[in-house]
């Protein structure tokens, strides 16, 4: 039998753990936080649930760029939602475009061969479907929103430095040439240090953003930077490492807030 002293030293634990679990952006209360600060700089909404039906060519040279978190037709990840979702169910209105997809994907071709004219149609038709909004679910958790929270905990972030590398996974893909997530943690690296290698935290976070802010502004899609400099780093000022309510940030001249 436990001693009392010892029995209170392990509940303790457990509840400390249980808090630690909970602040990890993969937990529902923080992954619904994660959707809406995307979602706001993304699509200028916090309604996230909207946009899985969403699609254009926004002419940043990814050809298509659709759903959640702009799935895009010449980098493979649209190829993998679409090739799930027939995995799941065959015959779907995406199913056909799979060949055209997996010809883009290989050669990173930001055409839109084999897709038009019906592939957008197509696109928001099968949104409507719950396996299609399972198979972005998917696609999003495992390319972008693990290795993000998996590669924060190994430099020892907070839930506010793994959105902060889940937003950069989103817009500038996994990688380690200089535009990629890799290439931008790399150049952080050369001036700070991780929270893991004995470092600030918050110096961590502003040389990874001031890096990430670099790569923006040399993009013709991407150069505007309020998603980073009145939400993230805002956040970062202010102290909001557990990412938890209430947060008000500015995004592409918009003001929002999460209440609770």
């Amino acid at each position: 039998m436990l001693s009392p002293r010892f029995s209170v030293f392990l509940l303790v634990g457990l509840s400390l753990a249980s808090q630690a679990s909970a602040e990890d952006l993969l937990s529902p209360a923080k992954r619904e936080i994660a959707m809406q600060l995307v979602s706001s700089a993304e699509n200028s909404s916090l309604d996230w649930r909207k946009q899985y039906a969403y699609i254009e060519d926004i002419d940043d040279d990814r050809g298509y760029t659709a759903g959640l978190i702009g799935f895009t037709s010449a980098n493979g990840d649209m190829l993998d939602v679409v090739a799930r979702y027939t995995s799941m169910r065959a015959g779907n209105p995406l199913s056909d475009y799979l060949p055209a997809l997996k010809a883009l994907a290989a050669e990173g071709d930001s055409a839109h061969t084999g897709l038009d004219p019906d592939f957008v149609d197509a696109w928001k038709q099968a949104a409507q479907d719950p396996a299609f909004r399972a198979s972005q679910d998917q696609i999003l958790t495992e390319q972008y929103l693990k290795p993000a929270v998996e590669q924060a905990k190994k430099d020892g972030l907070s839930t506010l430095g793994q959105f902060i590398y889940y937003d950069a996974l989103v817009m500038h893909g996994p990688g380690s040439q200089r535009v990629t997530f890799g290439g931008i943690r790399a150049a952080a690296n050369a001036v700070a240090k991780t929270p893991a290698q004995g470092g600030s935290e918050k110096a961590w976070l502003n040389a990874f953003l001031d890096a990430r802010v670099k790569i923006m502004r040399e993009e013709k899609a991407h150069e505007e930077t309020s998603r980073v400099e009145l939400e993230q780093r805002r956040f970062l000022k202010e102290g909001h490492y557990s990412l938890s309510p209430p947060l008000r940030w500015r995004t592409n001249d918009e003001d929002f807030v999460i209440e609770r």
